[in-house]
This record gives structure tokens, sequence and C-alpha cells, in this order.
């Protein structure tokens, strides 16, 4: 079954399929903009386009349930790609969680 440009589609199986293009800014390294394939960058807000800089296509994934993605957990992607139009993958932290400086000294820097 060939998958088309629209939202989703129910495949036999009944699982959920979003064709989604894949975008990075020049603005900030490592941060990402994933949007339905269909509404393509319509539904992103101007203040958050801007946020980018330039936007270049990195890749189109088609995304399902049981897709695994290495920073982002696909449910979340999927819910906000079906409610807002779009998912924001931030940059990782610069330091692991358990390893992050005490706040005092982040108050200074």
């Amino acid at each position: 079954m060939t998958l088309s440009s629209k939202e989703s589609s129910k495949q036999s199986s009944g699982e959920t399929r979003v064709l989604c293009d894949i975008y990075k800014g020049n603005k900030k390294e490592e941060m990402y903009l994933y949007v339905n394939k269909t509404d393509g960058l319509d539904r992103v807000p101007e203040e958050l386009l801007s946020s980018f800089g330039d936007l270049s296509p990195v890749t189109t994934l088609v995304l399902s349930e049981t897709r695994k993605l290495a920073r982002a957990d696909i449910l979340k992607v999927l819910q906000e790609l079906r409610d807002k139009g779009f998912y924001l993958q931030m940059p990782p932290p610069k330091y692991p969680t358990s390893d992050q400086p005490p706040s005092s000294i982040n108050k200074y820097g």
C-alpha cells in the first residue's frame, strides 16, 4: 500500500502513519521542527519560525506509533503533530541532568 501525503492514514494493521518533514534552522544547533507534510509550515506560529532563522529541510519520515526516534517520544510527536501541526525538538541539555552544577554556580555564569 502506498502512503499518500494525507495527514494520517489508517493502515490495514490499524496503525496511524503520518508523513512528516523535519527542518533545522541556522540559529540554534540541534533544534528541529517536525511538521506534517500535507500542512507544511502553515500551522507553525510565525514567532517560532523566525526563531529558527533560515530553515533547511533535513529529511522526510513516515512516523507511526511503533517507530523509534533517537531523542523524542514518538507518541508525543504524533500527538503534537495532530493537535498543533508541529513538534519542536529542543537541543539536548549541555549537562546531563544528574551531572549539572549547583544552581549557585549558574547564577554567576
